[in-house]
């Protein structure tokens, strides 16, 4: 007999696993989204690399919420691959505006109802329009932010679609040089 099963003879209840209740959680709760929560030990300055490793996720499956504005300072969302960049002039080409850039934290942060580090694109304080890289739409599963700092959730980029309803654009920035591979993050 298996463990869970003579357990459950006995009585005993299989704990279940627990998770913050987030304004994202509620949001995929209310549309009844499936998705599997990922705890994990926050890393100041620590981005997707630390997640994806601890996770033992692919970083190109984990996908980073940020925050940027348009030349008029007005906000929007950009959903990337953990280990791509936004290149702020092609988004800026992509949406029809001068130029773009990220939002100071504090920022991000008013807009979004989240801390920079815990930004969920679900369940945001203030609607914002929200841009997603195209390819996040080619993988099997994704891990995003849950809105929560140490807190991703497991699901399938389809559900974007389904709840987010985001425009797709291409603005990863281009790979650096091999000369100049000591700046790919700038």
């Amino acid at each position: 007999m298996c463990v869970e099963a003579l357990e459950q003879a006995m009585g005993k209840k299989k704990k279940k696993e627990r998770y913050p209740i987030t304004m994202g959680v509620r949001q995929l709760r209310e549309h009844d989204v499936e998705f599997t929560p990922k705890l994990y030990t926050y890393v100041e300055k620590g981005g997707t690399r630390v997640s994806s490793e601890e996770l033992q996720v692919p970083e190109h499956n984990v996908v980073k919420t940020l925050i940027f504005e348009d030349q008029d300072g007005d906000p929007l969302v950009i959903l990337q691959h953990g280990d791509h960049e936004v290149a702020p002039g092609l988004l800026a080409k992509a949406i029809g505006q001068k130029s773009t850039k990220p939002c100071a934290p504090e920022v991000a942060q008013k807009h979004s109802g989240y801390l920079v580090g815990g930004t969920s694109p679900f369940g945001l304080k203030t609607a914002l329009p929200i841009y997603a890289e195209e390819t996040i739409f080619d993988l099997d599963f994704i891990c995003i932010n849950a809105g929560k700092r140490g807190f991703l959730i497991e699901l399938d980029p389809a559900e974007l679609d389904r709840v987010l309803q985001p425009v797709r654009v291409v603005v990863a920035q281009p790979d650096a040089p091999e000369e100049d591979s000591d700046h790919a993050g700038w």
